[in-house]
């Protein structure tokens, strides 16, 4: 179902104009307005999710295939030399649009760190503690 008004619903089933890699009955994938490197696409459902959480299993699990397809194509067309596939959910996540969508941004060597994060340490209780709480609340 789509939303009347959100923005990449609007997109994803050619209301507004874009500069679109893909397009099947499911998925559009387009160029990113502000892309963190030349070529950096944006696979939207046609369907309007809020987020993962939300997203229907059956276009979940074409997604993955599709960003994969994508990131091919990146590597041969672009001369990429790897891509990173990044699904934000939440504002606290960097979710800036409310509809699910999986950003396909191609790596080129020297280019600059996108995606990076200092690694933490913990200790094993606290992993035990935390694995129990996040399986206790899986449903």
């Amino acid at each position: 179902m789509k939303s009347d008004n959100c923005i990449f619903c609007k997109i994803a089933n050619g209301e507004i104009p874009s500069s679109t890699v893909y397009e099947d009955n499911d998925f559009r994938a387009i160029l990113d307005l502000s892309p963190a490197a030349k070529g950096h696409t944006l696979i939207l459902p046609k369907a309007h999710f809020d987020d993962v959480t939300n997203l229907d299993e059956t276009l979940g699990a074409k997604v993955v295939p599709l960003a994969a397809r994508i990131g091919r194509a990146m590597k041969s067309g672009l001369g990429c030399a790897g891509f990173n596939l990044v699904q934000n959910n939440g504002v606290a996540a960097g979710q800036t649009v409310m509809h699910f969508h999986l950003h396909v941004i191609p790596r080129y060597e020297g280019g600059p760190e996108i995606v990076t994060w200092t690694p933490g340490e913990t200790t094993a209780e606290d992993r035990e503690e935390t694995a129990k709480k996040i399986a206790a609340a899986l449903i």
